[in-house]
């Protein structure tokens, strides 16, 4: 089992990658503005069942790496800590695209707004990159199996992710005036994201296999 300390630093690091305005935000906004709060929420649980698919993917993967090849945690480890300072140094350099959600989509049913969500997740490589990267450095061997140590973590990941984004779904067309009115706010978000996406890094590095 993962410590309550441990999962609670997971758990603000997942709220605060949820709240960083990115794809998926953009298409749950442009859903919602554009044909209604019902169909931000189908739309969402499309979204939820492609982090689904690269925990499973992730989680299995992990497993196996770690049991089949000796010190590859310590390499899974390292290589997250370069794709974190990647994704710090990508964040303060990339325009965020918040307002370019579009509110004219035509009009789609509830099977294909799931799928559009599902697919979104499921076909963006860099999801399970992101995954393998970031999990290895709350997982430790000595806590026991790794493939349960990482369903906790997506099981967290999932919860938060979940809420925020229904949150951001029932109030999409506040949120983006409020963003459209205070983009300040989108400045401070992207070195107050890569400040801790670097600080992960720093923890992931230091951080010892046991």
């Amino acid at each position: 089992m993962i410590p309550l300390n441990d999962l609670l630093l997971f758990g603000l690091a997942a709220l605060i990658m949820v709240l960083s305005p990115g794809p998926n935000m953009i298409y749950l906004i442009s859903r919602s503005l554009s044909q209604g709060k019902n169909a931000g929420i189908i739309s969402l649980f499309g979204v939820m069942c492609g982090f689904l698919f690269h925990i499973l993917m992730v989680s299995f993967g992990l497993t196996a790496i770690f049991f089949a090849i000796p010190y590859a945690f310590v390499v899974v480890k390292f290589f997250g800590v370069g794709y974190l300072l990647y994704l710090a140094y990508n964040s303060i350099k990339s325009e965020n695209r918040i307002f370019d959600a579009d509110k004219n989509l035509k009009s789609d049913k509830p099977l294909k707004l799931f799928n559009i969500g599902l697919m979104t997740n499921v076909l963006n490589p860099k999801m399970a990159v992101f995954y393998l990267s970031f999990f290895p450095q709350f997982i430790k061997p000595e806590n026991g199996s790794i493939l349960s140590q990482s369903f906790q973590l997506g099981i967290v990941q999932i919860i938060i992710s979940f809420s925020v984004n229904l949150l951001i779904v029932i109030s999409s067309a506040k949120m983006a005036s409020w963003f459209s009115k205070k983009p300040i706010w989108l400045r401070i978000q992207k070195w107050f994201m890569a400040s801790v996406l670097t600080g992960l890094a720093v923890k992931m590095a230091l951080t010892k296999a046991k």
